[in-house]
């Protein structure tokens, strides 16, 4: 199951207010490293709210996005549970990943988390068909996680933890906040919390795959509890951790930064 994906029809986040602009004075040009940040905090979905939080809901795609990421093995349970009929649950599966893109051309919004939810249930059934095992269905999920676990791990000993690219846009610190240690140090932080939920999803799935059909039930399960609803405690923990401890300048008159608010 593919993770829940931001809907990019929102548009990016707002990057500050006018009256911290106007004591700052002239902008500065922005480096083509902070825009290449800029540009991958934007694409990944992160949203800020009126008052300089981060949107966790809408940057987990809404309502609609977490449906998308969790009805598809919700069907294939359901329909596997009371059938034990394989193909006819993935079919099910593929049918409702397919009626989520059908509501997104009606719509007339973006397929981009459509389609791919199409191709991650495709998958997915592709190779539980091939193995003729239920449980193979929930496999490369198992891939797909690990491999943000090590891009994250790397992302953490290279200094530039993935966090601090996503945040540290939203806050408005660009890449200053490489320049301060304490910040960096509370990025990779931020970024090992994500990371812990990632591998908890494996801790408790993997074993639970390699019971077979006998674990199957408490597998999907799982998989459920912990896709979308973990991903976004996950998320809100990190931001809430990596939270400027002190605003050093261009505070407002309740001595807080309105680009720096938590």
């Amino acid at each position: 199951m593919t993770e829940p994906q931001p809907d990019p029809s929102s548009g990016p986040p707002n990057h500050g207010t006018p009256e911290r602009a106007g004591r700052q004075g002239p902008a500065r040009e922005p480096s083509p490293v902070a825009g290449l940040a800029a540009e991958y905090a934007a694409k990944a979905g992160l949203h800020r709210t009126h008052d300089g939080r981060v949107d966790v809901l809408r940057s987990a795609g809404g309502v609609q996005g977490i449906a998308e990421s969790i009805v598809p093995g919700l069907m294939f349970l359901v329909a596997f549970t009371i059938t034990r009929e394989l193909t006819l649950s993935l079919v099910a599966a593929l049918a409702s990943a397919a009626v989520f893109t059908v509501v997104r051309l009606v719509q007339r919004r973006p397929l981009t988390q459509a389609l791919a939810g199409v191709v991650g249930v495709g998958i997915s059934a592709w190779l539980a068909n091939s193995t003729g095992k239920a449980e193979d269905f929930y496999l490369p999920g198992f891939f797909t996680n690990a491999g943000y676990i090590l891009a994250m791990v790397l992302s953490i000993f290279l200094k530039w933890p993935v966090a601090g690219l996503l945040f540290g846009f939203i806050r408005n610190e660009g890449l200053d906040w490489r320049k301060d240690a304490v910040r960096v140090r509370a990025y990779q932080l931020g970024t090992w919390i994500i990371v812990a939920v990632l591998a908890l999803r494996l801790v408790v799935q993997v074993p639970l795959y390699l019971m077979g059909p006998d674990g199957l039930a408490a597998l999907a399960t799982t998989r459920l509890i912990m896709g979308a609803p973990l991903y976004i405690l996950g998320v809100w923990i990190a931001w809430l951790v990596t939270r400027p401890a002190a605003v050093d300048a261009g505070t407002d008159s309740n001595g807080e930064d309105a680009g720096l608010k938590a």
